[in-house]
């Protein structure tokens, strides 16, 4: 795996990179495979991520690592579009997929999709 560059905010341990729920290291895990694919390099990523950061800053209520996390993947969401990994309209269909799935998945179950997960 490349080597993570010291993001301002990552949290962070000994170890490197910590996470409070599994879909923040999902996110990370993205992030740094598209980074390796060469979808963007570490600069561009900083910088578009500090921009969501000043564009989208913690809400009433947000702790500083949900603020984080939720920035991070506003980030990985925005740079995906940018550069035509992804649409919008895509990313959009994926989310109420997952959150169809979700709705379904009993609490401590793994979620799975399913084709009935993309119905409109």
């Amino acid at each position: 795996m490349t080597a993570v560059p010291d993001l301002p905010g990552l949290p962070r341990d000994d170890g490197g990179p910590v996470f409070a729920a599994p879909w923040q290291a999902q996110a990370f895990a993205m992030t740094v495979q598209l980074h390796e694919r060469g979808l963007f390099d570490w600069k561009d990523w900083a910088r578009a991520l500090a921009d969501t950061i000043r564009a989208a800053p913690a809400q009433p209520g947000e702790d500083a690592g949900e603020a984080y996390w939720r920035q991070w993947l506003q980030t990985l969401e925005g740079i995906v579009a940018a550069k035509g990994a992804s649409s919008p309209g895509e990313l959009q269909r994926y989310q109420r997929a997952w959150d169809h799935a979700a709705d379904r998945t009993p609490h401590g179950q793994p979620i799975a999709l399913r084709p009935e997960d993309f119905a409109p």
